[in-house]
């Protein structure tokens, strides 16, 4: 399918069956099958059109179909605004997150480690995930921001209100504001990462300079075919609002969605299908060439969460130093790895793990890596069987104090550039 560079998503659309789709109007006084007709939109209605985010929704029930919402404590998801208490400019990794000795399910599981501005409007927080049990009778909806789901291991079945995904790691999924999904799991375990933008909408970024062609294509971003669930049940629907997570009695599955069109909906992609730019004379490029996707602000140029990725690519500089060399930014940078080794830490930042530099926190190859790159001989040579990514934004990423004091911190991380 294929999203537009500006609003991610041109008007699709989809039916379980010919017929149930409305044809010339959005919300006929009938509908097919007894169907209703229900607009969900994740943008304000005069944005501009290239930039108007929406999807009508043709389901068996509308969503007030539910009951009474009830608070729920779920300690360690956390939202905006985050305290600054517990942040320094000091650098951070995490080993991996640990898998769960008891069973827990996506959203159970959800581990915030930092985050940054103020829900539904600018910045984001950062979640890991590691769970061995599926939802199903249980969904969740996002009212905060869109979810970037980056698994790292196991393979997840993500049932959305507009259809079915599957997906495995060097797979992400794209999930809009306030959409209703659950995830399943088709593995005994698994783990990752995500982001809750808080921010606007992620779009393809502008390619400037390079042209038309190159980093990630729109022909490879997919939605998904309508399906819907019945007979499902009682259910229940946690909603994560303000920062806080209700939940809701339901008589059966939210989605119950036989028809939708529009481009308020979730988009897969492969990462693996990347065009990667770089260098074929000298100097190590700057990371914005790898950009995947961009949540802009107000200022051109500035966004106010990237999401980029470091995947197999050639090296050829000559005359070059061709890890990352060491450097201060404007940016914060959360990073992580989902398969391999990263070429800046051979050691020690390992898959399923993280690390955090926030702005103009100084970062680099480690001492083993400099040393190695200083003296190597500058053949043609490719960095192969990995894939690490990175969350950056203009604003400090304040931590946690879980993630602070977590058992899987590692605490030796600086000495990593002991001897430089």
């Amino acid at each position: 399918m294929d999203p537009s560079l500006s609003g991610f998503g041109n008007h699709l659309e989809s039916e379980v069956k010919a017929g149930l789709l409305p044809k010339g109007k959005n919300s006929p006084q009938k509908l097919a099958d007894g169907l209703f007709a229900e607009l969900l939109t994740g943008s304000a209605f005069t944005m501009p059109r290239n930039e108007n985010r929406k999807v009508w929704l043709y389901r068996k029930r509308p969503s007030v179909s539910h009951g009474k919402f009830k608070k729920l404590s779920f300690p360690k998801l956390k939202s905006a605004p985050f305290p600054t208490d517990y942040t320094s400019p000091e650098q951070f990794r995490w080993m991996p997150t640990p898998f769960p000795e008891s069973p827990i399910n996506f959203v159970e599981s959800l581990f915030t480690m930092a985050g940054c501005g103020s829900t539904g409007n600018s910045g984001a927080a950062i979640h890991h995930y590691a769970c061995n049990q599926s939802m199903n009778t249980k969904y969740i909806a996002f009212a905060d921001g869109e979810l970037l789901i980056v698994p790292q291991e196991g393979n997840l079945v993500v049932k959305t209100e507009t259809g079915e995904f599957s997906l495995s790691p060097l797979e992400i999924l794209l999930i809009p504001r306030g959409l209703k999904f659950k995830v399943d799991l088709s593995s005994d375990k698994a783990r990752g990462y995500i982001l809750e933008n808080y921010g606007s909408p992620f779009k393809l970024p502008d390619l400037g300079p390079i042209g038309s062609s190159g980093l990630a294509n729109v022909r490879d971003f997919y939605s998904a075919k309508a399906s819907y669930e019945k007979d499902q049940g009682p259910c229940e629907l946690f909603f994560k609002f303000n920062g806080q997570v209700f939940v809701a009695e339901l008589d059966d599955s939210p989605l119950d969605v036989k028809a939708w069109h529009g481009n308020h909906i979730p988009f897969k992609y492969d990462l693996r299908k990347f065009n990667t730019i770089g260098t074929v004379s000298f100097d190590h490029p700057d990371p914005s060439i790898f950009t995947v996707l961009s949540s802009p602000t107000a200022v051109s140029g500035t966004a106010n969460i990237d999401f980029v990725i470091f995947p197999p690519r050639w090296m050829v500089g000559e005359d070059t130093f061709r890890p990352p060399y060491y450097h201060r930014n404007i940016m914060s940078e959360y990073m992580g790895l989902i398969k391999g080794q990263y070429d800046a830490k051979e050691e020690g930042f390992l898959p399923g793990g993280a690390s955090l530099h926030n702005c103009m926190a100084a970062h680099g190859p480690e001492k083993s890596v400099f040393e190695k790159a200083t003296k190597a001989d500058l053949k043609p040579e490719k960095i192969d069987n990995t894939m690490a990514f990175m969350f950056e934004g203009p604003q400090v990423f304040q931590i946690t104090e879980q993630a602070l004091n977590a058992d899987f911190r590692d605490h030796q991380y600086i000495d990593c550039w002991n001897g430089l």
